[in-house]
């Protein structure tokens, strides 16, 4: 379910990134000022510990991803290598969506997260595996290139709020979010899940808005996309 797949001091805090007015889906209109968070990489930490995101290396998660009666597996994979962006450390992400014994798409996306808690994310060097040996990159950007910037995945302290950027390449990876509400309860193939974080998250290229939910503790557990394409954990394998 692919817009993006991507599961302050000097530096911005998560309330300075927020868009003026409040922003929605498809009637959200690109911001008046230009977009350029100041990128400080002595305010990163090593590891990405949010509760609603956390990136432990060696975790698994699989997800189901159902549209039209039909079923993939999301295979998402926190590595313990690292990529170095913008001057901060970035944990790897390994994502890979397979319908059947197909991969469909194979995804390494970069998160790192500041003192204040805030989790950003960095950027993505995606495959999209099409028909006749056809292969997509399309969507892949990397902060800092070519006038490509971070943006925020899940802030540090979580409340419902204005609208605010994912990532940032003009007219290739526009996409946003919105905290909505707090404390929702899930229920997903893995189990039951209280005090989840609902977003909203679309993007500025395309029609629609998403909503998924993240549990404290696990991180993305369900999301709806503007299709009705639905995606739920069915299992987590912990280090």
């Amino acid at each position: 379910m692919r817009r993006s797949r991507k599961w302050g001091i000097a530096l911005f805090s998560v309330s300075a990134l927020c868009l003026s007015g409040a922003l929605t889906g498809s009637e959200a209109k690109p911001a008046a000022r230009k977009y350029a968070p100041l990128i400080d990489p002595a305010q990163f930490t090593t590891g990405v510990d949010n509760p609603y995101y956390p990136l432990v290396p060696g975790t698994r998660f699989i997800y189901h991803e159902t549209k039209e009666g039909k079923t993939c597996v999301n295979e998402v994979t926190v590595l313990a290598e690292t990529k170095l962006i913008m001057g901060v450390t970035c944990t790897v992400v390994h994502d890979v969506v397979r319908d059947g014994d197909r991969v469909k798409e194979d995804t390494y996306d970069w998160f790192a997260q500041d003192k204040q808690g805030d989790v950003w994310y960095f950027g993505e060097d995606t495959k999209e595996f099409l028909p006749k040996g056809v292969v997509s990159t399309e969507g892949s950007w990397t902060a800092g290139v070519k006038g490509a910037q971070p943006g925020i995945m899940m802030p540090g302290r979580p409340a419902p709020s204005a609208a605010y950027r994912q990532e940032y390449l003009a007219g290739e990876a526009e996409d946003m979010g919105q905290i909505v509400r707090l404390g929702e309860s899930v229920h997903v193939p893995l189990g039951s899940f209280s005090d989840c974080i609902r977003t909203k998250e679309w993007s500025m290229l395309e029609a629609g808005t998403d909503n998924k939910w993240y549990a404290k503790g696990i991180g993305l557990v369900r999301a709806v996309s503007a299709s009705k394409e639905v995606l739920e954990l069915i299992s987590v394998t912990q280090p």
